[in-house]
Formats: C-alpha cells, structure tokens, sequence
C-alpha cells in the first residue's frame, strides 16, 4: 500500500500466521521494526519525559496466541516507511468482546507512533481505517493498546509532567496530527497528582466526614493476601466485571483475560496498595495502585530487561517513593454513603504509613463525579488529560 511516497507495510503480529503458514523469520524481523519505531522517533534531548516501554510489555500485549485478549480480536499491524527510514506505526483492532457488549460494529486503532508529518499520520490512519471498513466495522476510535482495559488515550494535556506506570505518553504535534486527519474527540480522562502531605493538611470537615463514614458504614479494608493471590483476584474480578458495567467504553473481561493481567502484575504489587473493602465480611469494593516503575524503567533506555534491566529493577523497588491509582472500583449495591471518599482516604492513610510522598490518580472519567469529587475534596490538582477519538464512515 503507498500514500504518495510513503510506503506502509502490513507487518504480523506475534504468534500469528502469514497465509496460512507460521510467522517466518522475515515477518518476525518486520515485527522487531515495529517494535521498536518509538527509539526511532523519541531521544532523550527533545523527549526527556519519553519513559521506553519495556519491549517484553509491549510484545505481550500484541502476542495473538499467549494473550487471551486475542481470543475475542484480532489486529493487523502496519508500518509506515519515507525514503527508506520508518517513520510511524498503527494497529488497526477489531474487538469482538467490546462491539457484542454495546452491540455496535466500532473499530479500534492503537500503537500510533509517528514522526511530525500529516502525510505519515494520514497513511496510517488510512490504512487503519481500510483494514476495519473490509471488516465491516462502521467507525475507528482509539488509541487502545489495545483495548480500554489496556494502556489507551492520546495525551493532550500534561506532556511536561513525568509520566506515570501504565499510562501513555505522546508529544503535543500528535493531537494536531489526529484532527488534521479528520478524527474528533468523543471522551476524556483525567489524572490527579498526589501528595501525601495533603493527609495532614485536609480541611478539618473532610476528616470528620471519613472519620464518621468509618464508623458507621461498617466497612473494612485489608490488604491483598499474597499467598492467596488466586483467590483475592477472583474476588477482584468478580468485583471489576460489576462495578464498570455502565462506565462509558467498559466492556467485561474474561477470566482468562484478567487473570493473565493479575500475573503480569504480581510481581510490580505492594498488597499494602491493593486492598479490598468488606462490609459484613461481604467483598464491596477494591482499590489497585501500584508503584511508579516507570522511575526504574526510564533508567532503561534499550527497554530491555536483559542483560542488566532486570537487575535495575529489583534493586530500584525497593526505592519507590510514589504509586500510580490505578483502579477503584466498587459494587453498585455498596455505593453511596461516601464510599468513594473513604477509599481514597483509606489509601492517603496508607501511603502516610509507609513514606510514599506522592503519586497519581487516573484514568477517570471526565465527567465521572463520583470518583473527581473526592479527589477534589482532598486537594489534589488535575493536572493531565488523555483524549479518545473517532472517525466514522457510515
């Protein structure tokens, strides 16, 4: 496929097959391309806040055979090329599990990365767009790497703040290059920063207003049981399925599909920072954050983690100072009664305790009032924004 003079190659996914037959060595060197284009685009001079991802990550978000995502999707990776050099990247993503949940025919795209050219961004979009439309998919919206339960949303605001674990990051000329194409932003999601001195310093109301929801909502909180990992993520799952069911782009994991996210965790997770609320010994709620790697992961510029990343990472562990709110989450029976305002005094509380000095709240909802109200209430500033955006052709 050619866009003037730019070239865009169809590049296959790990684990998937090229005409019937196995990925072959061409197709896995095309991949290893694709993999790693940001390196290409990103340097330390123009992006200090660019954190590499880790190439091991990345891959297994993609990997059609070992990432159970791929059993309810597919994907067709491409790779854009202008005299002789990449350029940029997309995925184009049909994902069957979010289209049979809202019973529409969405298309996604994600994994854009592209030099400061129209030309390039309009290729891939491009390219995108026709794999989905042979699809019979109505519209394309993203980016999801690859899905809104995955790393997703274009960065518009913040892009000089440190960007936190599991969160994207993207240079300002990408939003020009997403609405120079014709694509329009259909929702946002904010981050807030965190300071744990904000504990002390809370308005004397918004401690009395937990203080009394402790005591009288009979709820209580307990860290995350290691060494029954499987059985405090079942309850976890049991508990995600049903508190994001209305959320605007929620769609129902699998089991298998939580689970394999639970494990790829397991080794980041500090329980003191992954609890779960009880009411009457019933599970209510839960709350994930997790420590900032991205401190760690920015010290490994290859994103590889052999032959020394992985070593920067055990020593740098046990060092982190700040965590990323990832996930708060709580059964619809249990809401109202301040709930929210609890969990997120409960991990300020936390957080005191063991010396973290700050961190991040996100990805909310924009207009999800329940959970910007707390953090509000607690002083905490909104400070990034990711933007989804949609093209759609019928």
């Amino acid at each position: 496929m050619t866009h003037s003079h730019i070239r865009i190659l169809q590049v296959a996914a790990p684990g998937q097959s090229v005409n019937g037959a196995s990925t072959a060595s061409s197709e896995s060197a095309s991949f290893k391309r694709f993999l790693e284009l940001p390196w290409s685009i990103y340097n330390s001079k123009d992006h200090p806040q660019w954190v590499p991802p880790l190439q091991v990550s990345v891959e297994d978000s993609l990997h059609t055979v070992k990432n159970p995502f791929y059993k309810r999707a597919d994907i067709q990776l491409f790779l854009a090329v202008k005299n002789g050099r990449d350029v940029g990247r997309i995925a184009a993503i049909e994902n069957r599990g979010h289209n049979e949940f809202h019973e529409d025919r969405t298309g996604f795209y994600g994994y854009f990365e592209a030099i400061d050219d129209q030309a390039v961004a309009d290729a891939l979009f491009g390219a995108a767009e026709d794999w989905l439309k042979n699809r019979g998919l109505q519209a394309m919206m993203g980016p999801m790497n690859p899905s809104t339960n995955h790393e997703c949303g274009l960065l518009v605001r913040g892009q000089s703040q440190h960007p936190t674990l599991m969160t994207t990051w993207n240079p300002k000329y990408y939003e020009t290059l997403h609405e120079s194409a014709g694509l329009k932003g259909v929702k946002d999601t904010v981050a807030y920063a965190i300071k744990t001195d904000m504990a002390t310093g809370l308005p004397p109301r918004v401690i009395e207003y937990a203080e009394r929801i402790r005591k009288n909502s009979r709820l209580t909180f307990r860290s995350l049981d290691v060494k029954n990992y499987d059985r405090d993520v079942e309850i976890c799952f049991e508990i995600y399925n049903s508190a994001w069911e209305k959320n605007w782009g929620f769609f129902p994991m699998t089991r298998d599909e939580f689970m394999h996210l639970a494990k790829d965790m397991k080794f980041l997770l500090d329980p003191d920072f992954a609890f779960i609320a009880e009411k009457d010994g019933k599970p209510a709620g839960f709350m994930l954050a997790l420590p900032d790697y991205n401190h760690i992961f920015k010290r490994i510029p290859n994103g590889k983690l052999f032959p020394t990343g992985f070593l920067k990472l055990l020593i740098g562990k046990r060092l982190l100072k700040s965590v990323r709110v990832l996930t708060l989450g709580v059964k619809p029976e249990f809401r109202g009664g301040g709930i929210f305002a609890l969990f997120t005094y409960e991990s300020f509380l936390r957080a005191r305790r063991r010396g973290i000095i700050g961190g991040e709240a996100s990805w909310i909802l924009e207009d999800n009032e329940a959970m910007n109200k707390p953090w509000r209430d607690l002083g905490a500033p909104l400070y990034r924004r990711w933007r989804f955006y949609q093209r759609s052709w019928s």
